[in-house]
């Protein structure tokens, strides 16, 4: 049954007041005839807010609703962390990461085993259990109805199928080892005894896409977050910027909605591909986001091998075997015969045995473990849903203290009694800064910790206050609670707000005295700038969506005044255009933001380029200026403008070439760019085959909420918008409205998406 707003104002009010009470007594009898039931109401774009009298209704509604939107996705990413790849597609094909087929498969297997699972889904609580089972049971309804015929034509093979609950346990545990193992797939399927009589074939190509998708981790799941107290937002209310920069496509790609059970829950915001929570968002009291910690989530640990045996290693001088395990999974030949092929993975008491050509080796001597402390983190699920139902800034900081259910993302909120919060509340491993001395090569660096496997004394440690053996109690991990403000852009948790440096921590937890990120000074400038007046709404959206690049403050004084010193008149043109620019990334900018892209992604990797270098008692302010004064930045800076007056002509950019005619979505035109420039908007965009740019990640869900005494208001867009199915009306209405800067409020109450002129419901229900 599905009802719009086509009738008039009055008539609807009336119709929708009773279908509202009528459902809501439906669903109360359905439950107590053992059917499950929800309502699924969509306002503009699509946004399904989704209602039920218990968990596994709500759940049903969700599944059914994602299912509408994102069928395939979710289709294929099933498929994925199945370990299935290989038998449907082809073991030389890839994955939407570019990882090989048949290393996704071996590597999921290894991590999604029956055991695991089974584990996993015993450790939720009955709540989540059937929040889970209704996810389920909705998407599955959907598939049924859509039929093998009817479902869209990128997912129409014998790979799409129904799911059941240990998909959906597969799916959060890939989530959970996002920050660890599973940026090591290549290294632990490709890890080899040595054999000095056998050569090993190892894939170049593959190590190069690992490096640099590690490289990417944080650019394409970084993220900006203010939370305003009190004292300077503009009502002495807690005020909420989200701004999570994520992939625009696969497994982390958010979603929004709005999900109620009346009486126990309201909350509404965005959830990743199967997780039945709201990962980030708001309810009637309390608003919350993530960015990414630098903390770490794993060590390696140096295993000292046996002389005699390369599979066994030596701890407190006992040699002792690794495990093996033997992965098997199916692989599809050119004949469409499907053949078993077998890896085996080794392990050490310590984690899986990686190796990494040239940087992690395993030879005679030596060999890496891998220690994920997210492995053990069965509470994630668990920690959000109660996120979702806290009832104050207290509320949620408590879950977060109790659970310790947070992978490997910081936490900022803000409430309606003028609190704000930043929490680096993570799962980290309990590696003290007194360990690491003792265990650690200081050769090596920080970052990655490499601990010496040769003696138990470097295990981790065990402190009985923590959720979780191994890791550290939340009471020795950074938090600040202010009436000010709390502000994180992917730096270390030191200038959360420079009124109250966080230091002292376990280099594992957070680093101080290092320099900021470029977003990061900008955030904080920006803020400092705003200080002698309270800080509204607008101020927050500006933030994002001014597009401000950060760094052209810093060095455009320098490179105008080599431009003004060049006699070379191939240069003249780009120092024009670089004079012309107006110092942002949005879409009308020219092309001096392309020359400036260009030239500092040289610059900025050539060591003594600035005039000022970081100082750790102005890490606001440092570095700054580029050295022209000196021959070899002289030298560099030349060649790398020569370079980009190279590439501007290679790509064909005509004179008057905006921004918005080089990056792009599909056809609409895309603001923002790179975040080392400290362009807060921050957008990774990759080279097509026409000469554009395709945005991949960055801006993904925008949420600005305020509270007033009637509770949470909130606005906001999907960058990439709800459907990624070509032929959902909904597959780029939203990225439209980002393209022209239009965040719309978000409707939270039944008053205002009953209001809402796109108003549609939907009624669903089922014997269990």
């Amino acid at each position: 049954m599905i009802i719009s707003n086509g009738l008039s104002r009055v008539c609807v009010a009336g119709v929708l007041l009773g279908v509202s009470l009528c459902a809501t007594a439906r669903q109360v009898s359905e439950v107590q005839a053992g059917v499950m039931s929800a309502d699924i109401r969509r306002t503009g774009f699509g946004i399904p807010h989704i209602r039920a009298s218990d968990e596994r209704g709500l759940g049903y509604g969700i599944g059914y609703a994602y299912a509408q939107d994102n069928l395939c996705l979710l289709a294929n990413e099933v498929v994925t962390v199945n370990g299935q790849r290989a038998r449907y597609f082809g073991a030389e094909q890839a994955t939407l990461e570019e990882r090989n087929n048949l290393t996704s498969d071996v590597f999921f297997t290894w991590l999604n085993t029956p055991q695991d699972v089974a584990a996993f889904w015993k450790a939720q609580t009955p709540q989540v259990q059937q929040r889970l089972e209704g996810y389920v049971a909705g998407y599955n309804r959907y598939l049924q109805e859509r039929g093998a015929q009817g479902r869209p034509m990128q997912c129409q093979g014998a790979w799409v199928r129904p799911i059941n609950t240990a998909d959906l346990v597969k799916l959060t545990r890939r989530l959970l080892v996002e920050g660890g193992v599973g940026q090591f797939a290549e290294a632990l399927v490709g890890a080899t005894p040595p054999q000095p009589s056998v050569a090993v074939r190892r894939s170049a190509r593959a190590f190069e896409l690992a490096t640099l998708n590690q490289q990417r981790f944080a650019l394409d799941r970084g993220s900006n977050a203010v939370a305003v107290g009190g004292e300077r937002s503009f009502n002495g209310r807690g005020m909420l910027l989200a701004n999570p920069h994520f992939p625009w496509v696969g497994g982390m790609r958010f979603y929004q909605m709005h999900l109620t059970i009346p009486g126990q829950l309201d909350v509404m915001g965005a959830a990743l591909p199967g997780l039945p929570v709201v990962n980030i968002g708001f309810n009637q009291h309390v608003a919350w986001t993530h960015t990414v910690d630098t903390s770490k989530h794993f060590t390696l640990y140096r295993l000292t091998l046996d002389p005699k045996d390369a599979t066994r290693y030596l701890l407190d001088g006992k040699s002792i075997p690794m495990q093996k395990t033997q992965v098997t999974v199916q692989v599809r030949g050119a004949d469409g015969s499907l053949k078993d092929q077998s890896q085996t993975v080794y392990s050490s008491q310590f984690g899986p045995v990686v190796q990494w050509p040239g940087k992690l080796d395993w030879n005679g001597q030596y060999a890496f473990s891998l220690r994920d402390a997210n492995l053990g983190n069965d509470r994630v699920l668990h920690q959000w849903y109660a996120m979702n139902q806290a009832r104050s800034l207290k509320d949620l900081q408590a879950s977060v203290h109790t659970l310790q259910g947070i992978p490997w993302v910081n936490t900022l909120a803000a409430d309606d009694q003028g609190q704000s919060l930043y929490m680096n509340l993570s799962v980290v491993p309990n590696v003290s800064a007194k360990k690491l001395e003792q265990c650690s090569d200081p050769r090596v660096g920080l970052e990655l910790i490499v601990l010496d496997g040769a003696h138990s004394a470097c295990a981790w440690d065990i402190d009985p206050r923590a959720a979780q053996p191994g890791i550290f109690a939340a009471d020795q991990l950074p938090q600040l609670a202010r009436k000010d403000y709390v502000q994180h852009s992917n730096d270390s948790a030191w200038m959360a707000n420079p009124k109250a440096p966080l230091s002292g921590f376990s280099p594992v937890v957070s680093q101080d005295h290092i320099a900021l990120g470029a977003r990061s000074r900008f955030a904080l400038q920006r803020l400092q700038d705003l200080d002698k007046q309270p800080i509204t709404r607008t101020d927050l959206q500006h933030m994002v969506l001014d597009n401000r690049v950060y760094l052209a403050g810093q060095v455009m004084p320098d490179l105008l005044k080599f431009c003004a010193q060049q006699p070379d008149a191939t240069l003249k043109t780009l120092c024009t255009r670089l004079k012309d620019w107006d110092q942002k990334a949005n879409l009308d900018s020219g092309l001096g933001l392309v020359h400036f892209i260009h030239v500092m992604e040289h610059m900025q990797q050539m060591p003594d380029v600035w005039r000022v270098a970081f100082d750790p008692s102005h890490p606001q302010t440092t570095p700054r200026g580029l050295a022209i004064e000196q021959p070899p930045v002289v030298k560099a800076l030349r060649e790398a403008m020569q370079a980009s007056v190279a590439q501007v002509s290679e790509l064909g950019l005509k004179e008057g070439a905006r921004w918005g005619d080089i990056q792009v979505s599909g056809n609409t035109p895309m603001h923002g760019g790179p975040q080392a420039l400290g362009i807060y908007n921050a957008m990774q965009s990759v080279p097509r085959a026409d000469g554009k740019r395709e945005v991949v990640s960055g801006s993904s869900y925008l949420q600005i909420v305020t509270f007033d005494d009637q509770g949470p208001k909130a606005e906001g867009v999907l960058a990439f918008s709800l459907s990624s199915d070509p032929a959902s009306p909904h597959f780029k209405d939203q990225t439209q409205a980002f393209s022209a800067k239009k965040l719309s409020p978000l409707p939270f109450t039944e008053q205002q998406i009953k209001a809402d002129p796109q108003y549609q419901v939907q009624l669903i229900s089922e014997k269990r």
